[in-house]
């Protein structure tokens, strides 16, 4: 099933438990739209809310993943480069909050807010001809969307600072090399890499453990030490007397796979 909306720009379509969203301006490079934003919000809060999802593939339709915000935006003025922003709950960094996993098949250019959304994945693939930039400080800006935060965790301090300050493009293999992407693979079969690696999540994989590890490893990135293991240990408990444990257990001894309950819509 597809479902299209504002005006196409973003496209969503489920295929077995996979929901692909795209970023669908592929004349402008998927370039980010004031409209455009809150729809793939949207999106992402629609699939994590679908019992039918259990991963999430995003990528961009044509030669590129997403440009960055559209020029009129930015040549319209402060205002209405403020009336852009997407609210609080809106901004890229909503990705890291969802309990499913997301992953980025970055098919091409991914430059400022672009970069934000391809970094608030949990997992990105390129293809080997994909650039990447932060290049907030070759427009004179700051660091937006959340990049200050997750950045350094993605691939440390340094790296981070050098990436922001310069805001220089990078290619695909650099940014493996220091970790900002799992994988590159050939031009043309990015999104065929995500998708495989997507299914076998979806196919093998326990949706209680997704949600329940994403919660563990974002909130483990403000927590001592001992906060972590005490609440490690709260998770441990929960998951021993959950059904995923005893399913793969049985699923072992009886050589299949094991068959994990979806996880439920939101209150």
């Amino acid at each position: 099933m597809t479902t299209e909306t504002d005006e196409r720009e973003i496209l969503t379509e489920i295929r077995d438990g996979v929901c692909v969203i795209t970023f669908n301006r592929p004349k402008a490079r998927n370039a980010i739209t004031a409209t455009m934003g809150p729809a793939y919000a949207d999106a992402l809060r629609a699939a994590d809310d679908d019992p039918a999802v259990r991963v999430i593939v995003v990528t961009g339709a044509g030669p590129g993943f997403c440009s960055g915000a559209d020029l009129d935006v930015l040549r319209g003025g402060p205002e209405m480069i403020k009336k852009f922003v997407p609210a609080r709950e809106d901004l890229p960094t909503l990705a890291v909050r969802l309990r499913k996993p997301v992953v980025a098949a970055i098919n091409g250019a991914a430059v400022g807010i672009g970069f934000a959304y391809m970094l608030g994945s949990d997992i990105r693939f390129a293809a080997e001809s994909a650039k990447l930039a932060t290049a907030f400080s070759r427009l004179g800006l700051a660091a937006e969307y959340g990049v200050s935060w997750l950045l350094p965790r993605v691939i440390g301090v340094q790296a981070a600072m050098e990436l922001l300050l310069s805001g220089r493009t990078i290619d695909a293999q650099e940014a493996a090399a220091i970790g900002l992407v799992h994988r590159v693979v050939p031009d043309g079969t990015v999104l065929d890499a995500a998708l495989a690696y997507a299914a076998d999540l979806a196919a093998n994989c326990s949706p209680f453990s997704f949600a329940t590890i994403k919660k563990q490893v974002y909130a483990d990135l403000d927590r001592s030490a001992d906060d972590a293991l005490t609440d490690t240990l709260q998770q441990m408990d929960i998951a021993f007397d959950g059904p995923g444990l005893a399913e793969a257990l049985t699923a072992r001894t009886e050589k299949r796979s094991a068959v994990f309950d979806a996880l439920p819509a939101r209150d």
